[in-house]
């Protein structure tokens, strides 16, 4: 058994799918106005977003993207370094990895 959807609430559903398909090359499939959007992996995996006047997840909560190398991490990591977010550089920790506050309200780890 596989793990192939999930929700979250945002506060900003277009500003969180644009991060989602910039970044972590997802693919919109729907979208209802600026309140819900359904985006896809490339293997199948479902994740939809919908709109929440305020979001308050755990401090711990997250969501994961493994890239195939420390090299793509560094590269998501300097893409949204660029672009203007607040990331801090890459470290070894359980893999090599770093956070980034998504648009919306919720936290993204990108790892290999």
């Amino acid at each position: 058994m596989k793990v192939n959807h999930l929700n979250l609430t945002v506060t900003d559903v277009k500003a969180a799918q644009a991060f989602l398909e910039t970044y972590f090359e997802l693919q919109t499939g729907h979208t209802r106005g600026d309140s819900f959007a359904v985006l896809f992996d490339d293997s199948g995996f479902v994740l939809t977003l919908m709109k929440g006047a305020s979001v308050s997840y755990p401090k711990t909560f997250h969501i994961g993207f493994i890239q195939e190398s420390e090299e793509r991490v560094n590269e998501i990591n300097r893409r949204l370094k660029d672009d203007g977010f607040d990331v801090e550089p890459p470290q070894r920790s359980h893999g090599w990895t770093f956070y980034v506050q998504a648009p919306g309200g919720f936290t993204v780890e990108v790892l290999c």
